[in-house]
């Protein structure tokens, strides 16, 4: 009868009969109601199951890419910390089991024998199988640290996923800014050399007594203000170039950095998008918010556990022989066994204290989900804004630099004939130039524009999952 309920409550001492975590619900409201009008999740395509490779196009940009998932210092941090959170949680969970130790022991003495001064040597031997002070999970502690800690994992897993997404936006982003400034660049030599073409022929025809100081120096104002952007984008390119090399974690050859912006084609794909809440609250940023506030959950079931008795036992086994020879084959039976049971009666507040704070931890955690959930939203949303006018921006601003082109190239045909004055010229130029570094920085934005959904859209972290597991 013994045996079956030893064999009955056996698994209850070692996982705990009770837990005394809170019920855990998902926080409901975090998402305001004016967002459900942007749902589109007929339309919308799931980022995650869109890997990087299917999203980046450009060849050059996939090397990059690949590099910065290879040798990201910034990655290799996130996955050493998802390392140290898994050992962690090995360590918690061990307190689970009891601790089985083995070990054999002798003690050779000489004591007096009580009759005058005679003494006499005694022989003792042991091998004992011990368990020493296990604490029986009656209420639950060891199994809430333990999920504690294992959600802390999840959630230090997530975060490493939200890093890894984070290195593919920057290393794209970044890319693409030096592909613009690498377009400002040459359009800035374009224009100070068609600059001083222009003042080379102001200062003959006012030699030849045409022009005026004026028109010179209105040339010259061009000139050198076409020089200092030179300068300017010139320092911009190398600064682009070494955020770029920081961001991957190695030098990026020459062979694979962008010429211009107009020049990488179709470098990331165009798929439907929308706010899905399903694909949102798999976001790694908000996966991460929630097992944060999974973990204060169970935090608050050990500090309740704390109010209530603790048991434990101490115990072991063996055998024993005065002769070391005979210990395992006539040696007698020996055995401990020392429970013990403490009631906390006073700790001066401690318990308390401990159960208000780890409740106040689980508010400070709930309200960071909820605020997770928001921002994607909101971030989603903006992305859909920006969406929703970039192509026809994009094909204005062509038409616009098209105009300027035409503006400019008659405005300087009628100063070199002699019809015009060359403020129209001037301004003219002016325009143009204006024009095509407006174009670059909105096709740029088309671009980041296309990064910035695969990102907060969790781009690809479905199928990247299983290359941050341990």
């Amino acid at each position: 009868m013994s045996a079956k309920l030893l064999a009955v409550f056996l698994p209850c001492f070692l996982t705990g009969c009770v837990s005394l975590d809170p019920h855990y619900e998902r926080p409901r409201g975090a998402v305001l109601a004016d967002d459900a009008r942007h749902n589109e999740q007929e339309k919308a395509a799931n980022y995650r199951d869109i890997s990087w490779q299917d999203y980046v196009l450009n060849t050059q940009l996939r090397q990059v890419v690949a590099m910065a998932l290879n040798s990201s210092r910034d990655l290799r941090e996130a996955v050493a910390s998802v390392k140290s959170a898994h050992a962690q949680y090995g360590e918690q969970r061990a307190d689970l089991f009891p601790t089985l130790s083995a070990g054999i022991s002798g003690t050779r003495s000489r004591a007096l024998t009580g009759e005058g001064n005679q003494t006499a040597l005694t022989n003792t031997y042991s091998a004992e199988g011990s368990v020493s002070s296990f604490e029986l999970d009656l209420f639950g502690k060891n199994q809430s640290l333990s999920r504690q800690q294992y959600e802390t994992y999840l959630g230090t897993l997530e975060g490493a996923r939200s890093t890894r997404l984070t290195v593919l936006y920057s290393t794209v982003d970044y890319w693409l800014q030096l592909a613009a400034d690498r377009s400002n660049l040459a359009i800035a030599k374009e224009t100070a050399e068609s600059a001083r073409q222009s003042l080379d022929v102001t200062r003959k025809r006012l030699q030849n007594g045409v022009d005026s100081m004026v028109d010179v120096a209105s040339a010259e104002t061009t000139y050198q203000s076409a020089q200092a952007d030179v300068a300017s984008y010139t320092t911009s390119v190398a600064q682009d170039k070494n955020a770029l090399d920081l961001v991957v974690g190695n030098s990026v050859p020459d062979n694979l950095l962008p010429q211009g912006i107009e020049a990488i084609g179709h470098a990331l794909r165009e798929v439907p998008a929308g706010v899905s809440s399903d694909a949102l609250n798999n976001r790694p940023d908000v996966l991460q918010a929630e097992h944060n506030l999974k973990a204060a959950n169970a935090s608050i079931g050990a500090a309740r556990a704390n109010f209530f008795p603790s048991i434990s036992l101490t115990a072991s086994g063996g055998v024993g022989s005065a002769d070391l020879s005979s210990l395992f084959k006539n040696g007698a039976g020996i055995w401990s066994f020392a429970p013990s049971i403490s009631l906390p009666i006073f700790k001066g507040g401690y318990n308390v204290s401990l159960l208000n704070y780890t409740k106040a931890q689980k508010e400070y955690y709930v309200a960071v989900y909820e605020k997770s959930v928001q921002t994607a939203f909101q971030e989603v949303a903006d992305a859909l804004a920006r969406r929703g006018t970039i192509n026809e921006q994009l094909t204005s601003q062509r038409n616009n630099v098209a105009a300027s082109q035409t503006y400019y190239h008659l405005a300087d045909l009628r100063y070199q004939s002699g019809v015009d004055t060359y403020l129209n010229a001037l301004t003219a130029q002016r325009t143009l130039y204006t024009a095509r570094t407006s174009l670059v920085s909105v096709e740029q934005a088309y671009y980041q524009n296309l990064n910035t959904f695969y990102k907060v859209m969790g781009g690809g972290t479905a199928r990247e999952e299983s290359k941050l597991k341990l």
